[in-house]
């Protein structure tokens, strides 16, 4: 499968994640052409801060896999990393991460920092952005439209 396949998959899970009130961000886990693991943004339905797709990804992987070391695996994620998920990325060791949508806000792949690409830090992945970006956009667009709608614009 290609880079776009693999995003779909990652955009089927952020729809999870929307469809229990989560900021819809999904994430898979490839390693030798096999999805070894996904996840959505659980954030509210978890009530936990760290529970960001990239994070709930990375821990699946690791309890399927039995180490933490993600070596020869690429990440696909619908919308740019946040810092602590660039972080986590970083210290799995995940060899490649590829992006959908950048966040001017605060992603740390480029629009706001560029953590996975400070060569002073222990690794350095290789990375492809605009994967599906748009699709990947509209679908947080379409969330955030909705729940402004809900809650009379505010």
């Amino acid at each position: 499968m290609e880079d776009e396949g693999y995003m779909r998959e990652a955009l089927e899970w952020a729809r999870r994640a929307a469809d229990h009130d989560d900021v819809p961000v999904g994430c898979v886990l490839v390693a030798e052409g096999e999805v070894i693991a996904g996840g959505e943004n659980r954030r509210e339905v978890d009530a936990d801060p760290t529970a960001h797709a990239e994070v709930v990804a990375l821990r699946a992987a690791a309890r399927a896999r039995g180490r933490w070391r993600m070596d020869g695996v690429t990440a696909y994620v619908t919308l740019e990393p946040c810092v602590m998920c660039a972080g986590a990325l970083l210290n799995a060791r995940v060899e490649r991460v590829v992006l959908g949508a950048p966040d001017e806000k605060a992603g740390a792949v480029g629009s706001r920092y560029n953590v996975l690409a400070d060569p002073r830090l222990l690794h350095e992945p290789t990375l492809a952005f605009d994967v599906l970006g748009e699709e990947s956009a509209a679908l947080l667009r379409a969330f955030f439209e909705s729940r402004r709608t809900l809650t009379g614009g505010v």
